[in-house]
């Protein structure tokens, strides 16, 4: 039994990861900023296994401290981070970009990322094992216009993944950099400010992946044998060959 700590644990696939986890019989602690959703998937998944709860923005440096620091003794030894929690915000040029919403992708999908791994390292050096999964996109790979920025976190997420591992592997930990291509979750809603219409176009005309199927590999990845390292995945639905080419039968 593993205790697994996600981010971002309440939709998508963050929350797929903690059912899945939560079924192979490891001890989940899910993260997230709200309180009462949060709660709702506690109690759900407290009827398969032990589950904690931190409320927290991962872009709040004080909040992320202050999570972690209310955490009970034998809650402390973390296995497993997965680095899920992000956002997309806008697709527009940068010439008509909104700062506001650039803050929000640096802070939540580079800054958070570092904050909380910043919190749950020191152990995992200490005991000499751990796993960390970070969840980068496609993005990463090929830049696209109207999206540079969200583009450059997933980027930077790479990057980390890569220093992560030069600095861990010694210590026993493996890091995962998982790169999902269009998954049907709340993604494009948000990016697109709630407009259901809009977002559902995005995932018009074909099979886009499932956040169960983004779960499934992260599992895969953690519960591979000791001496295996899964680095790198990239995960596309079968229409999209690239991050700008889907074939869509409309």
């Amino acid at each position: 039994m593993k205790t697994i700590l996600i981010t971002g644990a309440t939709s998508g696939i963050g929350k797929s990861t903690a059912e899945l986890f939560a079924k192979q019989g490891n001890r989940i602690i899910i993260c997230g900023r709200r309180k009462e959703v949060l709660e709702e998937v506690k109690k759900e998944l407290s009827t398969i296994t032990e589950v904690f709860s931190l409320q927290f923005d991962v872009r709040n440096q004080e909040e992320v401290e202050k999570a972690f620091n209310s955490l009970p003794e034998e809650w402390k030894n973390i296995d497993v981070l997965v680095n899920n929690a992000g956002n997309a915000h806008g697709l527009e040029p940068l010439s008509a970009g909104n700062t506001q919403d650039w803050d929000a992708m640096i802070d939540g999908n580079v800054k958070g990322l570092l904050y909380v791994s910043n919190k749950v390292i020191p152990s995992m050096k200490g005991k000499n094992s751990g796993h960390i999964v970070n969840i980068s996109s496609v993005a990463a790979r090929q830049t696209y216009a109207n999206g540079v920025v969200y583009c450059a976190t997933k980027r930077a997420v790479d990057v980390i993944s890569e220093g992560m591992r030069i600095e861990l592997t010694e210590f026993g930990i493996k890091v995962t950099n998982i790169q999902p291509g269009a998954v049907e979750t709340d993604f494009s809603k948000v990016r697109f400010k709630g407009d259901s219409e809009k977002a559902a176009t995005v995932y018009a005309g074909y099979e886009p992946l499932k956040a169960e199927d983004i779960a499934d590999s992260i599992a895969y990845c953690v519960n591979a044998p000791k001496h295996v390292c899964i680095s790198d995945m990239t995960i596309y639905p079968s229409a999209q060959a690239e991050p700008r080419t889907i074939y869509r039968k409309l």
